[in-house]
């Protein structure tokens, strides 16, 4: 479960160094040539992506943004210049001096600054990132995204069929990126690899039932005053990209991915390959947004377990019979659950304005490929049209839909993005990734809503403890893989340690985790670290703590590292 956007691979900022660093003629405060500066960031890098400006920006005209050029980007292979690119912007933003800034701004610093550093860190691993993981790959968002694209008026839907027509180009890109990736012996082991091509001739496949056709058409129909003529007009130019473009790219590529099979040198943990750990380090770090060691994220993790382990041993529950509001939930329709879940959160969560949500079904033929649920993130200057599509495939009906609306809407990642669109931030902090925030985040939320369930405390609380454990054992999993070098027989093993003992199920996890390192600890060390700072804030508090009060003070903050998450959170409550 997840939101999703549209990213370049996370190790280069995409900007223009003569751009930034020009300046106004008047002069300027520092507060107010901080917010320049930012500002020129912040337009240089959403215009870098026509998907990233259309979906972060409805009116970029607003930001000055004009005739920007309809690319998708690119992935760029050379580790020196992606270096010289971040630490290029450092030195930009360490011309100013943090404590002469508003608090607003010194926030903004603290986190910019915390962002380009680890990315710097991580620029010499260029080659290690992997665009094609499980899940989350270019090759599965991709769709998705130009399903939703949205059609605000004909402009949009002639620079939406300019990038369709880009498709091929950018999917070069793509498998130059890949092919560089083998010759230096780090591409993907085959049972990833095949996966990866079987999903691209599965879209092939779709042919004429393919959701772009009919997501393009139910788009257009919005446009109300488009004449007919026009209409059928844009319908036929999309069928062409999709035949002539779209199923070209994904047909190549999965026929040069072929070509590449066998290249891979490695099929277990990241810490087979040459300076390996030290890379997952830096994944854990940029994942989850925590700075301790990874020992030590083992060790809380195992401590975690422990607890929720004990936590259910003191409950006494009636295995024999299904949990008393499982009949009530599987009844009830996503809208319910969604409308339910908005008004309990009433009372322990600030208020955010309202917004209209639209929930959504992952189609049919994509539900292998596509996570079990999904947010779609909205245009900052216009966070009131949300999205949540919901895979039946994986997403099973009752308390497990009930509890997946919580992490994706209500009090997750569609209320989280609302509440800080509304504090108005400087703009660009929505274009850095901070995933152990807004998963963690989400998770925290998920957990919380077992208690919003139609079910007995004892009943909630087993419930909630045992998916605090699975997750966790995922996490120890993905440490213990990529940190530790577990093969598939230890994966095995220490799930069996839990009373898992599905062979089959195991090595499904284990190639995930293979092919997305870091992916569940941005969930379950997220969701800790805010469930510990909790903790420790009701413990130093006692009778004075107040739940509304700890959210708006971690909202307030908004996504960013969990050192400065705590700082800041920690100031404004004991102060």
């Amino acid at each position: 479960m997840k939101r999703l956007s549209f990213s370049k691979l996370k190790y280069v900022l995409l900007f223009s160094l003569f751009f930034l660093l020009t300046s106004c003629s008047a002069p300027q405060s520092d507060d107010e040539a901080f917010r320049d500066f930012t500002g020129q960031l912040f337009c240089q890098e959403v215009s870098a992506s026509t998907i990233s400006l259309h979906y972060t920006l409805q009116e970029p005209s607003a930001y000055g943004l004009t005739d920007s050029p309809v690319t998708y980007g690119s992935f760029p292979t050379d580790p020196a210049a992606a270096y010289i690119s971040v630490e290029n912007y450092l030195t930009a933003l360490h011309k100013f001096e943090s404590a002469d800034l508003s608090d607003e701004n010194r926030l903004t610093y603290d986190i910019l600054d915390s962002y380009l550093e680890t990315i710097s860190d991580g620029a010499g691993y260029l080659m290690y990132q992997e665009p094609l993981s499980p899940l989350t790959g270019t090759h599965a968002q991709l769709p998705v995204l130009l399903s939703e694209y949205p059609f605000h008026n004909t402009e949009d839907v002639e620079t939406y069929l300019q990038l369709l027509g880009k498709t091929g180009e950018y999917f070069d890109s793509l498998i130059t990126f890949e092919q560089k990736k083998s010759e230096q012996g780090l591409f993907m082991p085959d049972y990833q690899l095949q996966s990866v091509i079987k999903e691209c001739l599965s879209f092939v496949e779709m042919g004429d039932s393919n959701y772009l056709y009919s997501t393009f058409e139910e788009r257009l129909s919005a446009l109300t005053e488009l004449p007919e003529s026009e209409r059928v007009c844009y319908t036929e130019r999309n069928r062409e990209q999709i035949q002539e473009t779209i199923f070209p790219a994904y047909t190549r590529l999965a026929e040069e991915l072929k070509k590449l099979e066998g290249s891979g040198t490695n099929e277990k943990g990241l810490c087979f390959f040459p300076d390996g750990t030290k890379y997952y380090e830096y994944i854990v770090r940029r994942e989850s947004g925590i700075s301790e060691p990874i020992p030590t994220l083992q060790q809380m993790t195992r401590d975690q377990i422990s607890e929720d382990l004990t936590a259910m041993e003191k409950i006494l529950y009636p295995t024999a019979s299904a949990p008393s509001g499982s009949s009530i939930l599987e009844t009830t329709a996503p809208s319910s659950m969604l409308s339910d879940l908005q008004n309990k959160i009433s009372g322990a969560f600030p208020e955010i304005p309202p917004v209209n949500t639209s929930i959504k079904y992952v189609p049919s033929a994509m539900e292998e490929y596509l996570s079990p649920a999904f947010y779609m993130i909205p245009a900052i200057d216009n966070p009131s049209e949300n999205v949540i599509y919901i895979n039946q495939g994986q997403t099973r009906e009752g308390l497990n839909l009930y509890t997946t609306l919580a992490h994706e809407g209500y009090p997750g990642h569609l209320y989280q993005t609302v509440y800080f669109s509304s504090q108005n931030a400087d703009p660009v902090r929505s274009i850095l990734d901070f995933g152990g925030y807004v998963e963690g985040w989400a998770t925290y939320a998920e957990m919380m809503s077992y208690y919003m369930a139609p079910l007995s405390k004892a009943e909630a609380t087993l419930l909630q403890k045992n998916s605090s454990i699975i997750l966790g054992l995922y996490a120890l999993a993905d440490m213990g893989i990529h940190y530790d070098g577990w093969s598939l027989t230890d994966t095995v093993a220490f799930f069996k340690m839990y009373g898992i003992t599905d062979v089959n199920a195991i090595k499904n996890i284990y190639e995930l985790i293979i092919g997305d390192p870091g992916n569940y600890l941005k969930y379950y060390l997220g969701y800790l670290k805010f469930f510990q700072l909790k903790k420790e804030i009701a413990g130093e508090l006692k009778s004075d703590f107040s739940q509304i009060e700890f959210h708006r003070a971690v909202l307030d903050v908004g996504p960013a590292p969990f050192d400065i998450v705590y700082c800041n959170v920690r100031e404004t409550l004991l102060k």
